[in-house]
C-alpha cells in the first residue's frame, strides 16, 4: 500500500516539476530575453532560440488562429489530462507513473500557454544536417519522454510474471 502511494507520488512530482520548469523558461523566453521582440538567436551552428507561436497541435498540425480551435484544444488536453490523472491514481509500476507525470505536467504547461495567449510558446529550434526540426518546448520535450517511456514500459519492459 505504501508503494502504491509512493509511485503515485513520484508521479505528481514529476508532472509538477515539469509543470514549474516549462513555465520558468517560458517566463524568461517571453519576458526576460523577450525573444518575442528578437525572434531568433543562433546558440550553436545546430540550436537556436527561435520564437514561434503554435496555435495547434504538434508541429502545428490543427493551426487555425482567431478560431475555436484553442478552446477546443484547451477542453480536449483538459480530458485527456484528467484520464491521465485517474490512470495514475491506480498505477503501482513506477515506470508508467514517472512517463505519466512528464505527459501530465508537459500538457499542463500547454494548456497555460493557450489559456493565456491562445496559442503556445515554441523556442527550441534544433536543426543539422540539412533537416529542420519544428521549434517546440520544455512541455514538448516532456510529453515525448513520458510517451517513450510509457512505450518502453508497455513493449519492451518484461511484466513481473514472464
Amino acid at each position: 500500500m505504501a508503494f502504491t502511494k509512493l509511485t503515485r507520488q513520484w508521479g505528481l512530482l514529476t508532472a509538477a516539476t515539469v509543470f514549474v520548469l516549462d513555465q520558468i523558461t517560458k517566463w524568461v523566453i517571453l519576458d526576460v530575453v523577450e525573444l518575442p521582440v528578437l525572434r531568433s538567436i543562433e546558440v550553436t551552428s545546430f540550436f537556436n532560440l527561435t520564437m514561434v507561436w503554435n496555435y495547434g497541435v504538434s508541429f502545428g498540425m490543427l493551426a487555425h488562429p482567431g478560431t475555436e480551435v484553442p478552446y477546443f484544444l484547451i477542453v480536449a488536453t483538459l480530458v485527456i489530462v484528467v484520464a491521465l490523472v485517474v490512470w495514475l491514481r491506480k498505477v503501482t509500476d513506477r515506470y508508467v507513473a514517472l512517463g505519466l507525470g512528464f505527459i501530465i505536467g508537459g500538457a499542463l504547461g500547454n494548456i497555460i500557454d493557450r489559456i493565456r495567449f491562445g496559442a503556445v510558446a515554441d523556442f527550441l529550434d534544433v536543426h543539422a544536417y540539412g533537416y529542420h526540426w519544428p521549434a517546440f518546448n520544455v512541455a514538448d520535450s516532456a510529453i515525448f519522454i513520458g510517451v517513450i517511456i510509457l512505450l518502453w514500459d508497455g513493449l519492451l519492459r518484461k511484466s513481473p510474471s514472464a
